[in-house]
């Protein structure tokens, strides 16, 4: 059986990632990193997590396990400065291998990286536009992973120019770390942009899209979720419904929504699927591709597992939450 590891396991992406390596009838967990629970039993995190859980251990001694694949859901430059085991399947869930130019990280995250020729070793992978080829993988960010489901199936069919995608998200996107943008105080009854022209997650859908666009975020008053909205002009008798249709027609998570049907977080939340649905706008001519998930399931650590399942060979869909009518 496979053995997992999963460093940065107390955070919110890592915890997500814990609670689906458990469902997974093929993974085995050999190692929970967590610098601030070290020495602490697994309980300390949940006190649900009293079988035969490892206690945690520093983050560096569960990255020297030897474990098959290792997750990483750590911060962006924590990452970026880990020198990955030898063998084993990596799946970075931060951004610090997503973009392939490492001139962009100042600007974007913040920091100069510090492996900028290693970037290229990276596969970027979303599975149901770009499996992961090879053992590092770099998980694509919830924002664009939604606005790549909704978009990369049209290009070639839509306008390059003007494409705006007006984007939604929980609180959990921000991660568990306090910031006063988290405070409930703020987050409770109200609705605020952040981060505009200067998101991470822009360069990264411009690289995949091969063009950039108009990014704008918001953050929701909810805890999980988010929404895509975006807005592009289509080619000349474009079919961008049979597009659409035609991309995910194989997928078991991602889900072309009938005419008229639109996307809902309610039917995301704690899942790892997505739903998409296009509407026509004909005062302008726009289409409106729209685009659900959950930012901690397909956003996070779902397409995490998706991801490490397909470099292990295994089906794709154990361990993820994709059945069940939620109310």
């Amino acid at each position: 059986m496979p053995s997992a590891a999963i460093i940065g396991s107390s955070g919110y992406s890592g915890q997500e990632t814990l609670d689906r390596v458990l469902r997974h009838p093929q993974l085995e967990v050999v190692a929970l990193g967590s610098d601030s629970l070290s020495g602490e039993p697994a309980s300390a995190l949940d006190v649900r997590l009293n079988g035969s859980l490892p206690p945690f251990v520093s983050n560096e001694e569960a990255l020297a396990a030897t474990a098959d694949v290792i997750f990483l859901c750590l911060d962006n430059e924590r990452a970026a400065g880990l020198e990955p085991p030898a063998d084993a399947v990596i799946v970075d869930l931060s951004g610090a291998h997503r973009l392939r130019d490492a001139d962009l990280y100042p600007a974007w995250y913040g920091f100069e990286h510090p492996r900028p020729g290693r970037l290229d070793s990276w596969s970027y992978a979303l599975p149901e536009l770009y499996p992961p080829a090879g053992r590092l993988i770099a998980n694509p960010g919830c924002y664009a992973t939604a606005s790549l489901l909704a978009l990369a199936p049209l290009v070639g069919a839509i306008e390059t120019t003007g494409v705006v995608i007006d984007a939604k998200s929980g609180v959990s996107g921000a991660g568990r770390e306090l910031k006063p943008s988290s405070h409930a105080g703020f987050v409770l009854e109200n609705l605020s942009p952040y981060r505009v022209g200067r998101h991470q997650h822009t360069p990264e859908i411009a690289q995949a899209l091969g063009f950039p666009v108009c990014f704008v975020p918001h953050l929701l008053p909810i805890r999980r979720g988010l929404l895509v909205t975006c807005y592009v002009q289509p080619g000349e008798a474009a079919d961008l419904r049979g597009l659409l249709e035609d991309a995910y027609a194989a997928s078991d998570l991602v889900r072309v929504l009938p005419e008229g049907v639109t996307p809902e977080l309610a039917r995301v939340q704690h899942t790892d699927g997505a739903e998409l649905a296009l509407f026509d706008d004909p005062a302008t001519g726009h289409a409106v591709v729209v685009c659900a998930l959950d930012n901690l399931g397909k956003g996070a650590a779902g397409q995490a597992l998706q991801n490490a399942n397909l470099a292990l060979g295994l089906d794709e869909t154990l361990g993820l939450r994709l059945a069940g009518v939620l109310v």
